[in-house]
């Protein structure tokens, strides 16, 4: 079926999103949308007005500190996201307690830092390497054991069904990017596979890190490993900036050639959604399009 299409005209960055446990958040930049199937088949929704502290204070947004806003924005929502539907997902007369939710998300944290940071620095010491060589190591090792962990994570079915939802939510988008008519028919036609997805972001930060680390002095190796630590924040920001850019220049043949390793590795993260999962995702949009459009 070949679709009639017609390009939106808001920037594609002004809808963004993540899968959330049987559902789908999306985000404007006024306000989060999350949909939830239920137990009982019902789609259960939650708006929430978003108030950014960098509308507030107009420095936070320049260049790199909106990079860190953003980030922690990112993070705060994600979890509340997160929150909301463990909660709404649950069977009548269950519940998840927010103190809970607060020390699985720390260890979380703390358990992504360890494995995903320190672990690649310290694996990469073995191989007695210097300089430019050891980071470029280094980033190669931290993408392994990420690829290995989404691998070990796909098998899991309740974490099987989030990578569906991802799916889900990314071909939601790309109707809603396209210009089509928002129903599970037209956008069963799309790709589950989005340029600007998190999966990608992890490439774009790898890659900065390898030049940033290349460029810092070397104090030892305390100091070394206190650098992969204190500057993820600073990492990130520079990542934002960098994907900013390719979004912006998404048309062009090298930005295409650019994106491909993120492409692939969201065959990963993201599984064929049913139709019921679609619904949802489509649901989370078109809810967040009509605040979009209220507010113009």
């Amino acid at each position: 079926m070949k679709l009639i299409t017609k390009r939106r005209k808001e920037p594609s960055l002004a809808f963004g999103g993540q899968a959330v446990i049987e559902g789908v958040m999306i985000r404007s930049k006024k306000h989060m949308v999350i949909c939830v199937r239920q137990p009982n088949n019902e789609i259960f929704t939650k708006i929430e007005e978003i108030k950014s502290v960098s509308e507030r204070y107009k420095v936070l947004r320049l260049p790199l500190l909106r990079g860190v806003v953003a980030l922690f924005e990112t993070l705060y929502l994600g979890v509340k996201g997160l929150y909301f539907s463990a909660s709404a997902s649950l069977e009548e007369g269950e519940e998840i307690k927010p103190q809970e939710m607060a020390i699985a998300i720390a260890i979380a944290l703390g358990l992504a830092i360890f494995l995903f940071t320190v672990i690649p620095f310290l694996l990469t010491t073995f191989f007695n390497l210097r300089g430019v060589v050891f980071n470029v190591v280094e980033g190669a090792v931290r993408l392994s054991i990420f690829l290995l962990f989404l691998a070990l994570m796909a098998v899991v079915r309740d974490l099987k069904r989030v990578f569906q939802y991802h799916g889900a939510e990314h071909m939601a988008i790309n109707a809603y990017e396209a210009g089509v008519e928002l129903d599970v028919n037209n956008a069963k036609e799309f790709s589950r596979f989005h340029p600007r997805c998190g999966t990608s972001f992890v490439l774009i930060v790898t890659l900065i890190s390898i030049l940033l680390f290349s460029i810092m002095p070397n104090f030892g190796f305390f100091t070394r490993l206190a650098y992969r630590i204190v500057l993820i924040p600073v990492i990130g920001s520079i990542s934002y900036e960098v994907l900013k850019l390719s979004d912006r220049y998404k048309g062009s043949k090298i930005m295409k050639l650019l994106i491909l390793p993120g492409l692939g590795l969201q065959h990963l993260t993201t599984r064929k959604p049913d139709e019921d999962m679609i619904a949802v995702a489509l649901k989370a949009v078109k809810e967040t399009d009509t605040l979009v459009q209220q507010l113009q």
